[in-house]
């Protein structure tokens, strides 16, 4: 098999099943494991991703408003790469390469035609569909995999049981305000906490500061679609939003987090951002991902 993998969550479902080796060629965003980085790249953005919350957010609302892809594929690299197999989304035009561009290209560039693997997971157990379903297109058992997922879910739950159930509020983009919805919401809720201002498989929705102030929540988890957990820093302080009203900001529990490794991709290391979920909402309980992939931020915002 030759696989090209045009999305971070396909990647890691690929890594996961054991078939890295036959991975050939990644989008521009595929980062993790890290040495799938020395791949040839198959796509670049249309758009500057430099800049702050609302900048990058103006690029692509302008892309999209003209009806253009926010993402471009490199068809003479795709050709020369010759895949058996493409892995790509149905979800999100602003997320990676959509299923519309790749069909495409498969029938005006590939022969034979390689076969376009689609995912569109919008809850866990989509998620884990899709593992199951990359899992049977591929030839490999994902019973495995799925077992030990569902167990270390399945600590988590037992760990929190009985503790305490705050109020949380999931911040997927800053300016305009984003909160983030899909499997997010359902995250929450399996890290003993009550989800506000997003629906258990429903796109995440925009907000207003009003629909915030009103919210008033117990803590607020920061995690901007494709931001590091520096560059999520940077994002709260240039803010432009009075969070410091909000309780959750007097009782310092605000937590930028690496929504771009973990929260933002709908894969595997879902469970690593359920278990930073759980450490963040109930200290006493280290399930092995404290110190990874978050840190507090500072009061007064």
């Amino acid at each position: 098999m030759r696989l090209v993998s045009l999305l971070p969550s396909a990647t890691e479902i690929v890594h996961e099943l054991g078939l890295t080796a036959s991975l050939v060629g990644r989008s521009h965003e595929c980062d993790y494991p890290p040495a799938i980085q020395a791949l040839p790249v198959c796509t670049a953005p249309k758009f500057d991703p430099k800049g702050d919350s609302r900048q990058v957010h103006e690029r692509v609302m302008a892309i999209l408003h003209h009806a253009l892809s926010v993402y471009e594929l490199n068809l003479a690299t795709l050709h020369a790469l010759q895949p058996t197999h493409i892995l790509t989304q149905a979800q999100c035009e602003v997320c990676a390469v959509s299923l519309a561009d790749v069909t495409q290209a498969v029938a005006a560039w590939l022969t034979p035609h390689p076969e376009v693997i689609s995912l569109q997971p919008q809850t866990l157990g989509q998620v884990w569909q899709d593992i199951a379903l990359v899992g049977e297109k591929l030839g490999v058992d994902p019973a495995l995999v799925l077992q030990n997922l569902h167990r270390r879910i399945a600590q988590v739950q037992q760990a929190v049981r009985g503790l305490p159930s705050l109020r949380v509020l999931c911040i997927e983009w800053l300016d305009p305000l984003m909160s983030a919805g899909n499997w997010v919401p359902e995250l929450v809720q399996l890290a003993g906490g009550q989800p506000l201002l997003a629906q258990v498989g429903a796109h995440s929705p925009w907000l207003t500061w009003a629909q915030v102030e009103r919210a008033d929540p117990d803590v607020i988890v920061v995690m901007p679609c494709g931001y590091d957990l520096a560059r999520t820093v940077q994002a709260w302080q240039d803010s432009p939003h009075p969070w410091g009203k909000l309780r959750a900001v007097q009782a310092g529990q605000v937590y930028a987090t690496d929504g771009n490794a973990y929260f933002n991709r709908p894969g595997p290391r879902l469970v690593d951002s359920l278990e930073i979920l759980a450490a963040i909402l109930h200290p006493g309980w280290d399930g092995g991902q404290r110190g990874q992939g978050w840190c507090p931020l500072a009061e007064g915002k």
